[in-house]
């Protein structure tokens, strides 16, 4: 089973990257044959400075492989270092219904924030796509807000096999039920455009200052209060056990129990999670020859394969 994933480099990663793709993404690369990468390419979208791509870049490598990433067992790569991608994304462009992308959320909300309305914004599905294809992928490990593009991906290869013939795999999307939307520090989606992260790998006082500013409503401390509608209950499940969560809303319900006393058990559970990973992290950072080489090597075992699907699509569509 071919596994392929990607996440952008578009600023520091927090808590609904790593339990929206991150985790799930690690835990797969036990399970198939694993292709993650870092995806710079649809990061120039939101990111301007060189300097800062790059930084970002380097950054989420070292997450990654803190975070458990195994480099022998999952091929790990920059998404530039594949330029094939760009090739397989024009050619799939070709044949790319315009409705198919005008219908797409994603490009529709970024618009309503205030992004500006380029063609690399509007044909992202395209490039996700051709990310996909190049690696035959089996199933693709998405957020919930990825779907629709997913479904664009399907479509798209289908067409395309349609027309030239079997030479696409139809991916199959990975959403694990367990995996709801992570609360962000206002109560809406994590994301940072919203600029209500919490770090996965902040300083102490970067991590304290974020989980206990995290928006609560105005309840006494003595009253009892709805574990279902509170942010900080909502990120403390995805660290705890069931029986820690159950602890935690018997608490709150029965009043006598402030948000302030649940966000400190929060903190406690997020230097528990992240501390060991942390120090792993710092290790990483002063081994760069060694992050470079991963992504390197990997970046071989990347076109490789790259190119095997494109040299067949250039073939298909008579360009070989």
């Amino acid at each position: 089973m071919r596994i392929v994933s990607g996440i952008q480099p578009s600023g520091k990663l927090h808590l609904g990257n790593y339990f929206g793709m991150m985790r799930q993404a690690i835990d797969l690369q036990r399970k198939g044959d694993a292709y993650l990468f870092i995806a710079n390419y649809h990061a120039l979208t939101t990111v301007a400075e060189a300097t800062k791509l790059r930084e970002a870049t380097r950054d989420v490598a070292l997450d990654f492989l803190a975070c458990g990433l195994d480099p022998e067992k999952a091929v790990f790569f920059r998404q530039s270092d594949v330029p094939e991608v760009q090739e397989l994304a024009w050619i799939l462009s070709t044949l790319t219904p315009m409705g198919l992308l005008e219908r797409c959320h994603s490009y529709k909300d970024k618009l309503a924030r205030g992004m500006d309305a380029t063609h690399g914004l509007f044909a992202y599905p395209v490039l996700m796509a051709a990310d996909i294809l190049l690696y035959q992928a089996n199933l693709v490990p998405v957020g919930k807000d990825q779907k629709q593009h997913l479904e664009v991906t399907r479509d798209v290869a289908i067409k395309f096999n349609n027309r030239y013939g079997e030479i696409f795999t139809i991916p199959e999307g990975f959403i694990p039920e367990t995996v709801a939307t992570v609360p962000g520090t206002d109560g809406q989606k994590m994301s940072k455009s919203y600029n209500n992260t919490i770090p996965i790998f902040g300083t102490d006082a970067d991590i304290k200052s974020a989980i206990m500013g995290i928006v609560s409503d105005s309840t006494p401390l003595e009253a009892p209060k709805n574990p279902d509608t509170c942010t900080v209950y909502a990120l403390y499940r995805l660290f705890a056990s069931e029986a820690e969560s159950q602890a935690m809303a018997e608490k709150l319900r029965a009043g006598g129990y402030g948000y302030g006393h649940a966000k400190k058990e929060l903190l406690a559970v997020y230097h528990a999670a992240f501390d060991p990973l942390r120090k792993k992290r710092e290790e990483l950072e002063a081994a760069p020859d060694y992050v470079e080489d991963v992504l390197k090597k990997s970046a071989d075992r990347a076109r490789a394969e790259a190119r095997k699907t494109l040299d067949a699509v250039r073939r298909a569509v008579g360009l070989a």
